[in-house]
């Protein structure tokens, strides 16, 4: 059977799709995805003014944008969009910071630290032994629980962060998230009961809802027209390493292999996302590869001046929603984002959109991402001892989210990288689990 009626895909991922449609759909991709919340976070704990902001910015979608081209076409060769990384956040301004900021050496060392980090990551996929370390620790039923958490650790951030918790009104925030919510699921139900329109509504479902949604924020004066309109057009990125230069320090380099080993764990989950989503079983080579551009788009990351970028999970619910996982569309979306890194006016115009509406539109994709790990598991015939290695996964996951913010802040330095990541201790839990765990026998 063709793989994309397996998955319900309307358009696989070696399908080609008019320029102008992939030029829309890699739009949508880039709307669903908050890349510009972490670079914004990082700039607040480094007490950045606005020129080294909007430089921090240009630089993560740059590398974002190279990355995702990197990853679709010439590594992974899969639909794969590359974003920054919550993970590194809380080490990134600790190394920065203990090296005087941004009025000492650190950036530069920080920079140093992420461009080794980098290259020992591109040297694992060299060597060949990721796909074996993969295929020995990350069977079917550790992958499926792995794609679970993935998208059951983003539903928090998905309310909490961009809803509840957002800058506002909350009781504004809640209407504008339904209503980009309602538009979403009324555009896909739209496409099922007719279909004769499902590539309008459910291909630019996403679009739609987050118009829908930044039209409303503005009649309730959510929407800052201001920073769009004092935005500069044009600007090439301006705090790469070129102007800050790079120092190399063993403790912060130390540091960064840890917190990319979580990366790695992380991203792997992504890309079992993507893999359940476009039927696609993940072979040796694209293990490799895919570590390889892993290290090369964290190392363009570096070089840009800001934080790893890595796989994104967000586009696989993206996918899962639209039926569309073209690769074409990724590029596409991997030249908005360079197009971003140039064009201050667009950023800005995309950073003006307010959390609640992109949190309408994030919890569903999440909700899908979760549902695509589970079906993963449905079509195991599963043991006693993988009840424990599902499940247990899934309560750390959540035990982890809802952790109080004191017992996290009083843990040493190294436990904290790890409970930043759920995803990195759901998978790290499956994992030793499923190699000690009993087998039945009969």
């Amino acid at each position: 059977m063709d793989s994309r009626v397996e998955s319900g895909l309307m358009i696989g991922p070696d399908d080609k799709v008019p320029t102008s449609e992939a030029t829309l759909l890699g739009l949508q991709h880039v709307l669903a995805m908050d890349v510009y919340v972490p670079p914004i976070i990082l700039a607040g704990m480094l007490s950045m003014g606005a020129i080294d902001s909007q430089g921090l910015l240009q630089g993560t979608f740059l590398a974002a944008g190279i990355g995702t081209i990197l990853q679709t076409v010439f590594f992974m060769k899969m639909p794969m969009s590359q974003g920054p990384s919550f993970v590194p956040l809380g080490a990134a301004a600790g190394i920065a910071l203990a090296g005087g900021g941004l009025k000492g050496d650190g950036m530069e060392t920080l920079i140093g630290a992420l461009i080794v980090g980098s290259i020992l990551m591109v040297l694992l996929g060299l060597s060949g032994t990721f796909q074996k370390i993969i295929n020995k620790l990350v069977p079917a039923v550790v992958g499926g629980t792995i794609i679970t958490c993935v998208g059951l650790s983003l539903i928090p951030s998905a309310l909490n962060d961009n809803i509840f918790e957002a800058n506002g009104n909350i009781y504004q925030n809640m209407e504008l998230a339904s209503a980009t919510a309602l538009t979403l699921l009324i555009c896909v139900g739209i496409s099922i009961r007719f279909p004769k329109v499902q590539k309008i509504f459910r291909t630019g479902s996403i679009v739609i809802a987050l118009l829908v949604g930044t039209l409303l924020s503005a009649t309730m004066g959510r929407f800052d027209w201001q920073s769009v309109a004092k935005a500069a057009w044009f600007g090439l990125p301006q705090r790469t390493i070129f102007h800050w230069g790079v120092h190399f320090n063993l403790t912060a380099i130390l540091t960064f292999i840890i917190i990319y080993a979580i990366i790695t764990t992380e991203t792997t989950g992504t890309w079992f996302a993507m893999g359940a989503v476009t039927n696609h079983e993940i072979t040796p080579k694209q293990w490799n590869r895919g570590i390889i551009g892993e290290g090369l788009s964290c190392l363009v990351a570096a070089l840009s001046g800001t934080t790893p970028v890595t796989g994104y999970s967000t586009n696989a619910g993206v996918v899962s929603i639209t039926g569309v996982a073209s690769k074409r569309v990724f590029v596409a979306a991997g030249i908005w984002f360079i197009i971003l890194g140039f064009f201050s006016k667009l950023s800005a115009f995309l950073a003006a959109v307010p959390a609640p509406v992109i949190g309408g539109v994030f919890a569903i994709i999440t909700v899908t991402i979760m549902l695509n790990g589970l079906n993963v598991i449905r079509g195991i015939k599963t043991e006693s001892s993988d009840l424990y290695i599902i499940g247990l996964p899934i309560i750390l996951t959540l035990a982890i989210v809802l952790l109080p913010s004191k017992v996290t802040n009083n843990a040493p330095q190294l436990i904290q990288y790890l409970l930043g990541s759920p995803i990195a201790i759901a998978a790290l839990c499956a994992i030793i689990l499923n190699l000690l765990m009993p087998r039945d026998r009969y």
